[in-house]
């Protein structure tokens, strides 16, 4: 079953127009919505996967109207809520009811810039070894879901379900979202870059012969 967020080659909505490359914001509170999740996710309390998961289950009538920073927004007050980083009469009141006993893991300001230097590696060792190699021809798992948790997290598009493709790069192995996103464990895996071919995934591709790259986890593929 696809998923509200999962909307890529949905038919009807229009050709993707891309902006100009100096266009970084559309509003004034769009860098604090950048800033202030960047803040919180430095709290410790969750991981990349748990926040993509947190704005793809959002409401579906609210994620197809708000723009994309109100998706960010809405997704964190949900995970400070959940988490017990504040209450939720302290998110409708606006202001803290006393001192927050996460106020020591606040991200200083003089400290952002070597944080977003750093950034979030997600390779990890792992026992699992590479099952294909550079050339192999792969077939992806037919249903674009998440194996574990009923309507959980993956990074598997429903475009490409089912579709065959060949290995381009091996990425070595890294935490897999699908685990990572519900408090399962980081359980990496190896990941790839995986081609398909334009005309294998869509119905009216204008060039069929145009390759589509995508990033796939071990337990993503299978054998033709």
């Amino acid at each position: 079953m696809t998923r509200v967020h999962d909307m890529g080659g949905r038919f009807g909505d229009g050709p993707v127009v891309p902006e100009p490359e100096d266009v970084k914001f559309h509003a004034d509170w769009h860098p604090r919505a950048l800033a202030l999740t960047l803040a919180c996710g430095s709290l410790g309390l969750w991981n990349i996967d748990v926040s993509r998961h947190a704005r793809e289950s959002l409401a579906p009538k609210d994620y197809a109207r708000f723009a994309y920073y109100e998706k960010w927004i809405a997704a964190l007050a949900d995970l400070l809520v959940e988490k017990g980083a504040l209450s939720a009469d302290e998110l409708a009141a606006g202001q803290a009811q006393g001192e927050s006993a996460l106020a020591a893991r606040r991200l200083e300001a003089s400290a952002v810039a070597d944080v977003l230097a750093k950034g979030g590696p997600a390779d990890r060792p792992s026992n699992i070894a590479p099952r294909f190699g550079v050339g192999d021809v792969v077939r992806l798992r037919a249903m674009p879901e998440n194996v574990a948790v009923a309507g959980g997290h993956t990074r598997l598009p429903s475009y490409a379900a089912g579709a065959m493709g060949h290995i381009l790069r091996v990425h070595g192995t890294h935490v897999l979202p699908d685990s990572n996103a519900h408090g399962l464990g980081e359980a990496p895996e190896p990941l790839y870059a995986v081609a398909l071919k334009a005309g294998d995934i869509w119905a009216h591709p204008e060039h069929p012969q145009d390759e589509v790259i995508l990033d796939l986890w071990d337990s993503y593929l299978a054998s033709p």
